[in-house]
């Protein structure tokens, strides 16, 4: 059995494709998302929609809500909270995925659960976005090995699967394996690719598994063609950053 897990989709269907084909093609049938479906890409409602009418016709799905779902869902814009004064950039683009989702996009969102749990025989998958604790911490690469401790200090799962910081991950941690899968639409890592993780879990009858990092070619140019065209302040610097990562956040 093998299992992709995606996060960061971020609205980038080029990437988003590119990944399904790559997926498609090694027969793999089942895939996790761990959230932040939409937001600080070009095209949040197709995206939604893709996954909502498509995905689910092909893949067995599992899907969490990730931060950006979460604020995109129930978070008013407030051009004076402290997110604008952090980044007015990412409150535009708050605001720019609000406008263009419609009520059912929306709640799809809001309904979407915040961590999951998933019995695979004799393994156990925790879905999170962030981390156990938050759906906004960072889990980032050369993290501790107590800090991680500390972080998944609440779960009893064997392997727990995440996203968030659009940077690819991996800890052993006594007997927990904790994966930054990295991210498909926003990727963070020096190479412009889209980045998911395959689960390998061959014999439903052994608590053993493989866990790989693939790294994924795709037109991140039109990518960042069609984001920079948003009626949006700032989203020609968010196009900038599909094409080299210089930072987290755009500035």
């Amino acid at each position: 059995m093998k299992i992709a897990v995606l996060s960061d989709i971020h609205g980038n269907m080029e990437a988003l494709e590119a990944v399904l084909k790559d997926i498609t093609k090694r027969e793999i049938k089942d895939i996790y998302i761990c959230g932040d479906l939409a937001m600080a890409g070009s095209e949040p409602a197709k995206t939604i929609d893709f996954i909502r009418n498509e995905l689910e016709k092909k893949f067995n799905l599992n899907i969490i809500q990730g931060n950006t779902d979460e604020m995109i869902a129930k978070l008013p814009v407030d051009k004076n909270s402290e997110m604008a004064k952090k980044n007015m950039i990412m409150t535009n683009a708050l605001e720019y995925a609000q406008k263009v989702l419609n009520y059912e996009q929306k709640n799809f969102l809001a309904s979407l659960p915040v961590k999951k749990s998933i019995n695979l025989d004799k393994i156990n998958i925790l879905l999170v976005h962030g981390s156990p604790r938050r759906n906004n911490e960072d889990i980032m690469p050369a993290e501790s090995v107590e800090k991680i401790r500390e972080m998944i200090s609440e779960t009893t799962e064997d392997v727990i699967f995440c996203g968030h910081t659009h940077l690819p991950a991996g800890y052993q941690v006594d007997k927990q394996t904790v994966v930054n899968v990295g991210s498909v639409g926003r990727p963070f890592s020096q190479e412009p690719k889209a980045c998911y993780a395959i689960l390998n879990y061959p014999d439903k009858n052994k608590n053993e598994y493989e866990i790989e990092h693939i790294f994924i070619d795709y037109d991140y140019k039109t990518a960042a063609k069609k984001l920079e065209k948003l009626p949006f302040n700032g989203a020609d610097k968010l196009a900038r950053m599909l094409e080299k990562a210089t930072s987290r956040y755009p500035v």
